[in-house]
């Protein structure tokens, strides 16, 4: 089997977000650069990332001169300071990285970036607020992710009535619209592609892929 190969990432601004991305990126074997001015908090990350760097992102030299362009992608996860944010994606464009993620303050700096031309733009709080939103309004949603264009993966716990039926029974009277991907136990994956007569246990999850409407009609049937 071909082996995939490792990307090597670089990330700018390692305050909460950043911070957070750097060292789980490092922990799964990625090869990572952490930059960041502030001193303090580059040292704080020195020996849980592959590389550290204290400089300004604003400037496209110390960049260049740190190695930047050699990574494969950059995360620009600079939060308060709006103009070092601009400034960083667009060096790290210039310095010829094609994937950039970059963290979005507001509307605003959102269509700035789709100007830059970044491959993508993450909004943490609102999309978290999001999704905590959706798993108040049904509790027994344990993941919730959104795939684009208005599709979504969505985990639900099954309810006490669904461990006396079947799953095949479920899935046939599914007519919510949602994709049934399959069920996890555990850890074990059941696909619904050939399902036969298999019974619900305690703590399985139900996968399923649709969108808002269709994941909600499908929640009222559990």
């Amino acid at each position: 089997m071909k082996k995939t190969k490792k990307r090597s990432f670089v990330v700018i601004g390692l305050g909460m977000f950043g911070g957070t991305v750097a060292p789980a990126l490092a922990q799964m074997g990625d090869d990572v650069l952490g930059v960041d001015i502030d001193e303090g908090l580059v040292r704080k990350y020195a020996n849980r990332l592959t590389h550290t760097a204290i400089l300004d992102a604003r400037d496209e030299v110390a960049l260049r001169e740190a190695g930047v362009g050699n990574f494969d992608v950059a995360i620009v996860a600079i939060g308060e300071n709006l103009e070092a944010n601009i400034l960083a994606s667009m060096n790290v464009k210039a310095l010829g990285i094609k994937e950039i993620w970059v963290k979005a303050q507001s509307l605003t700096h959102h269509k700035i970036l789709l100007r830059i031309g970044v491959t993508k733009i993450i909004h943490p709080e609102r999309d978290m607020g999001l999704q905590v939103a959706e798993t108040l309004h049904t509790p027994y949603v344990t993941d919730y992710i959104n795939l684009g264009s208005d599709q979504y993966l969505v985990s639900f716990i099954l309810q006490e009535d669904m461990l006396t039926q079947g799953l095949d029974k479920f899935v046939s009277k599914n007519d919510s619209g949602a994709c049934l991907v399959g069920a996890m136990r555990g850890d074990k994956f059941i696909d619904f592609t050939n399902i036969i007569d298999i019974t619900t246990e305690t703590g399985d999850r139900l996968l399923a892929i649709g969108t808002k409407e269709q994941l909600r009609k499908l929640s009222g049937l559990l």
